[in-house]
């Protein structure tokens, strides 16, 4: 009972999850598999792969794919059809702060590699204390205010309205993501993108790094119409910085126009989506167009390698995120921070975190200085 309070504190305090959902399938789990928990060897939870052991002594990440794309390509390439779209609702979560959830929702689970995506607004005097995570990535990226972060391994910093942060959790981290409080109250609102890790690399060493707004290439075109900012993948001819994430994602910020249009090539098989952050998009394919709205979130179909999107004459302006990954074959086994691929390593992330075992021994004694005006 104590290991499963402490979960359940945990997932309460972070807010990034559907607490009836979770609580109501944690219980179950626990109900059902509380025989069942026992020490798990020989998995990669407990035995890191030799790929983590060379990521905790080297500073080279492997960067993202090579995807061979050229602009005159933009003219034969076909585009993808919508397959759903739908409203990400606003709710509250964790102390005070409010999201738009689309991914992660029972409208759109488990979108491999994307695990979840949260649109949200943290005002001041609420944040996000010491939490766990295993076996994932998140990327923050912040579109106003600023949001400071504190892991156990020892990285700090902040990010600031463009900036984004990417932080892989591996193998165990537990940090603490609190928003600025801005002089003029205004809230800190920005965007985060739980993304699946690969098998072999949810064994591997936590990683921490920021991505500044300067760093991040962006390019005009249409007659100044369609702005991108590239801060994964390839648009127009441009690639992004590299070396970001484990797992390959394209992230990329469009901003159009009245009048502007997007012709925009993806990898083949990857799977994608649009959130609509202002105004209304049009999407195009098949002599069908269509138009989203403001926070809807946009999936495509598989089948395709690009997206045709613009804004109507006499509209007003859009800014859309256009987002693809590449698709894991492997099962997603979910509960709060954890994600892992069998039951069986969940109850040993739990047992591992209560324990301060398996990649969680920093976690003892540990306390966040940006997360404890928030706890006492």
């Amino acid at each position: 009972m104590q290991l499963l309070f402490s979960i359940l504190f945990c997932i309460t305090a972070i807010g990034f999850y559907n607490y009836d959902y979770m609580l109501a399938r944690l219980s179950h789990l626990t109900t059902t598999l509380r025989p069942k928990v026992t020490t798990i060897t020989n998995n990669i939870l407990t035995q890191p792969s030799k790929m983590s052991t060379a990521t905790a002594t080297s500073t080279h990440f492997a960067g993202l794919p090579a995807i061979p794309l050229t602009d005159e390509a933009l003219t034969t390439l076909s585009p993808r059809k919508i397959s759903k779209s739908f409203l990400a609702l606003s709710q509250s979560e964790g102390a005070g702060a409010r999201v738009r959830r689309s991914i992660g929702t029972p409208k759109l689970r488990n979108f491999s590699p994307f695990l979840m995506l949260d649109h949200f607004s943290i005002p001041p005097g609420a944040g996000f204390p010491d939490h766990p995570h295993r076996g994932q990535e998140t990327i923050t990226y912040l579109l106003s205010g600023a949001v400071d972060h504190e892991d156990f391994a020892g990285h700090k910093g902040t990010i600031e309205a463009g900036d984004l942060q990417f932080m892989t959790a591996g193998r165990g981290i537990v940090h603490a993501e609190m928003p600025r409080q801005n002089s003029d109250g205004s809230p800190n609102v920005g965007m985060q993108l739980w993304v699946d890790l690969p098998r072999e690399l949810k064994g591997c060493e936590p990683r921490y790094r920021d991505l500044r707004a300067s760093e991040i290439p962006e390019v005009s075109v249409d007659g100044g119409k369609v702005r991108v900012k590239v801060i994964s993948g390839r648009s127009y001819g441009t690639d992004s910085v590299k070396e970001l994430a484990y797992t390959p994602v394209w992230l990329l910020d469009f901003t159009v126009q009245p009048g502007g249009r997007v012709e925009q090539a993806l990898p083949k098989g990857w799977n994608a989506f649009a959130y609509i952050l202002n105004g209304t998009t049009v999407f195009s394919s098949a002599g069908v167009s269509r138009p989203v709205e403001q926070y809807h979130n946009v999936v495509f179909e598989q089948e395709g390698d690009s997206i045709v999107a613009s804004v109507e004459e006499g509209g007003e302006e859009a800014r859309f995120i256009l987002v693809a990954g590449l698709p894991l074959d492997q099962p997603i086994v979910q509960y709060g921070p954890f994600v892992l691929n069998t039951r069986d390593e969940v109850i040993q992330a739990m047992r591992d975190y209560q324990s301060f075992s398996n990649g969680f021994e920093r976690a003892e004694g540990w306390e966040s200085e940006i997360g404890k005006s928030m706890v006492h």
